[in-house]
């Protein structure tokens, strides 16, 4: 039976342990260039421990970030900054994992800390937001323009250059991001897909624009890496995307080569009534990892050591990711080994701590 500090290889990659750090915005870089802060605030956290370490929502082209602050890959001045990051973090024992995203309609609004208030289109910083149909997120979002075919074709080529410089990067770990309301995740839902082309109506529509990223960015990455997808695996409004609908999608996602699906919840409708509760999503992982027969990872509230243990030993999912709670604790994962009576990966520097 699988246990957390249970090592997880997929490919040629094995994690040290099922514990790994969800990708989490920083807001913090201009012109999307990685800086010192990516490279402390993810360093940190391969040094406490975690088996893999995904570096945040990273914008395939410059209309696709959420805020202007965040950090990007659509040019080839971004590898090189990135370079920092996958070093440090490959330094101290951790896989690097990137996360290669379009926000969409949910696209130029401020930093959290500021209010995270759409950007108005008197600012420097504006942008035009793009989407699956010209629905804004909220009454106060902007309403985004409707994608043509040609659009659509254009950012599939951008989400495949983001993975040539990923790996170019150092990354080892690839997500493609389809959940939280952004670009990819808003054209699989029938609440914010009212298309009437082949991109929209049927689930098979729907979900066409994911499956041909997924296929072309297979075409640049390599057989040997793993590459995984995150989804919303559940909208939270009976007429959203649905818990069944994921399943199949894991089936087609495994169908095209899909290593690993990372099930997340929500974020596409502002209205949602998102439950808060410890583990609230990880039945979404076990739904798909039973219904599509793919490894999944959990994510959601998960802070406890012994929960995240009982997630593996019980088959639930084959990777935890923590977010808020590696904020607060980037050495979770020695904290965790400790209490649960594992070996722990503690740097030779911390020893006398631990």
């Amino acid at each position: 039976m699988a246990h957390l500090f249970e090592p997880l290889t997929i490919k040629d990659i094995t994690l040290r342990n099922r514990i790994g750090v969800s990708p989490m915005c920083q807001y913090s870089y201009r012109d999307g260039i990685s800086n010192d802060w990516q490279v402390v605030h993810l360093g940190t956290r391969a040094a406490g421990g975690a088996g893999l370490i995904i570096a945040e929502a990273t914008a395939v082209e410059p209309r696709g970030r959420i805020t202007p602050w965040d950090v990007g890959i659509w040019s080839d001045e971004h590898i090189e900054p990135l370079r920092r990051v996958t070093k440090v973090i490959k330094e101290n024992g951790s896989v690097a994992g990137i996360q290669i995203a379009h926000a969409g309609r949910k696209a130029c609004t401020g930093q959290p800390w500021t209010g995270g208030k759409p950007v108005q289109s008197a600012d420097p910083d504006w942008w035009q937001a793009v989407g699956a149909s010209p629905l804004p997120f909220s009454p106060l979002h902007q309403v985004p323009v409707e994608l043509t075919v040609e659009g659509i074709d254009e950012i599939r080529g951008s989400f495949v250059q983001a993975a040539r410089r990923s790996l170019e990067a150092g990354f080892e770990w690839m997500e493609i991001h389809g959940a939280h309301g952004y670009l990819l995740q808003s054209f699989c839902s029938p609440r914010s897909n009212m298309r009437t082309d082949r991109y929209g109506g049927s689930f098979e529509n729907r979900v066409r624009f994911l499956l041909e990223v997924v296929r072309d960015v297979r075409t640049v990455w390599p057989e040997r890496l793993p590459l995984t997808v995150r989804i919303s695996g559940f909208e939270w409004a009976e007429d959203g995307w649905s818990l069944e609908e994921s399943v199949a999608l894991g089936r087609l996602l495994k169908a095209e080569g899909v290593d690993l699906v990372d099930c997340s919840s929500g974020g596409n409708l502002a209205d949602a009534k998102v439950p808060t509760d410890p583990g609230y999503q990880v039945f979404i992982a076990e739904a798909v990892r039973k219904g599509a027969g793919i490894p999944t990872a959990a994510v959601g509230l998960i802070t406890e050591a012994k929960m995240a243990d009982d997630i593996i030993r019980g088959g639930l999912a084959d990777l935890v990711l923590l977010g808020r709670e590696m904020l607060r604790n980037p050495y979770w994962a020695l904290y965790a080994a400790k209490e649960l009576g594992y070996p722990a990966p503690v740097p030779p520097q911390y020893l006398r701590s631990f």
